[in-house]
């Protein structure tokens, strides 16, 4: 169901069947924000893993933006990272859960990393994340790189395709020396987007079975 966090944010909000939780997690959308597909990934994580959900739109009051506008947006790096974490806070007082992950695709990969640094998560997941924002997504200082090297930083699952435009080669060996916290796994032969949309030309099948157990079980 939608929900909306303290700051107006729209929130897609899914528990398991049974009401009980065994853990909460986050999930940053890409760049095309909050839509049935993140719904019904939430259901779905709801229902076969026993998580309680929260989807975050991460464009709130520009949902009507195309994609091209978005990708050109300046973004305020700190609110958003303030929604990931007040939608952690709402995990755990409506689904009584007391570790809450994070989870991100693309633009929301590049989310969980700066959000893994806030010391909020237990556990941080990002699935071609952009290590190296564009200067409309960057701010020096509180980059995937700064907030991945502070020493509260959580424990980070990093997916990337190893023929990715949005990380090169240089851009993931800067995220391996970042230190053994971060755990990064490339697919060689897979772009931008392999696992979370069947839709996409990218989507590789096997790539993402395989992506998703590895997320699963980093979570569990």
């Amino acid at each position: 169901m939608r929900i909306q966090l303290p700051s107006g944010t729209p929130a897609e909000f899914a528990v398991p069947p049974d009401g009980v939780a065994l853990r909460g997690l986050v999930l940053a959308p890409d760049v095309g924000g909050l839509r049935p597909l993140y719904d019904d990934m939430a259901a779905r994580l709801a229902a076969e893993e026993g998580w309680a959900v929260a989807v975050v739109e991460p464009f709130p009051g520009r949902e009507s933006w195309p994609v091209e506008d978005r990708l050109g947006a300046r973004i305020d790096v700190g609110a958003m990272v303030a929604d990931l974490v007040a939608a952690a806070a709402h995990l755990e007082a409506e689904a009584d859960v007391r570790r809450v992950g994070v989870m991100g695709f693309c633009m929301g990969g590049m989310k969980a990393y700066r959000a893994a640094g806030t010391g909020r998560f237990d556990r941080a997941v990002s699935l071609y994340g952009i290590i190296r924002p564009p200067e409309q997504w960057s701010e020096p200082g509180h980059d995937p790189l700064d907030d991945l090297a502070r020493p509260e930083c959580c424990p980070v699952l990093a997916i990337c395709g190893g023929a990715d435009p949005y990380t090169p080669p240089d851009d993931i060996a800067a995220l391996k020396a970042v230190g053994a916290h971060v755990v990064v796994r490339v697919y060689e032969e897979a772009g931008h987007g392999f696992v979370h949309d069947p839709s996409r030309p990218s989507y590789r099948p096997d790539d993402a079975a395989d992506a998703w157990r590895w997320a699963i079980e980093f979570l569990a």
